[in-house]
């Protein structure tokens, strides 16, 4: 004997449609099925909506990349204990983590000017502690510059070590690859192999950002 069909009426309901609700799942899409499986009808698929219904609330896939990139660091908390470095630090470390969970999300901010609304949020936060630092107005203004250019970066890096399902095997030919290379012609490079590959990855990119707000501090813009 046949089923009786289903009533639409009977079906429960779907949640509605926000561009909050498209941004985190295109998030749990990404994180799923990495960059080349997010796509617009993969969205809307898993929303159980059709593809037409996202551009009510994203215009395209780079603007779902956009909010996407900019929901991720509306999730990043304000440090609020400690002197202006070690909070400016914080904020770093936190939204670099933030970005590097998802597989290229940092490399929407990467080499552009920050203009989303949460971007601005971090923009404003890191040039009130430089200025809080002493820091005049045109090297801070320069200093944030660098500071998001170098968070971006290291988003992206940690994400590509985090997400790569190649990445073991990456590391490990480039590691035959500068054990095979003739120390006459590249002496450096073969005396500092141990340090070039090794190490503790935390602790690089901790030194990374003390050496940047060092120089950024011992060079004001205008100092010769």
């Amino acid at each position: 004997m046949n089923a009786a069909p289903v009533s639409r009426r009977a079906r429960p309901a779907k949640a509605p449609l926000s561009r909050e609700v498209v941004l985190e799942t295109g998030l749990r899409v990404l994180d799923a099925e990495g960059m080349a499986g997010l796509t617009m009808r993969r969205v809307a698929k898993e929303l159980d909506t059709g593809a037409a219904s996202l551009y009510v609330y994203v215009a395209n896939r780079d603007d779902l990349m956009t909010g996407m990139f900019d929901h991720v660091l509306s999730t990043v908390p304000t440090p609020t204990e400690g002197d202006w470095r070690e909070r400016l630090t914080l904020l770093v470390e936190d939204t670099v983590d933030a970005l590097a969970r998802h597989e290229g999300l940092a490399l929407v901010g990467f080499g552009r000017i920050p203009a989303t609304e949460h971007a601005l949020v971090l923009v404003e936060q890191l040039l009130a502690l430089l200025r809080a630092g002493g820091l005049d107005p045109a090297t801070a203004a320069w200093a944030v510059d660098l500071i998001y250019l170098h968070l971006t970066a290291a988003a992206a890096e940690q994400s590509a070590h985090h997400t790569g399902a190649g990445e073991a095997r990456y590391i490990a030919e480039i590691g035959r690859r500068f054990d095979a290379l003739p120390a006459e012609r590249y002496p450096t490079l073969v005396a500092l192999r141990a340090q070039l590959l090794g190490g503790d990855g935390d602790a690089r990119a901790r030194w990374a950002l003390r050496a940047l707000l060092n120089g950024v501090v011992a060079t004001p813009v205008g100092a010769r």
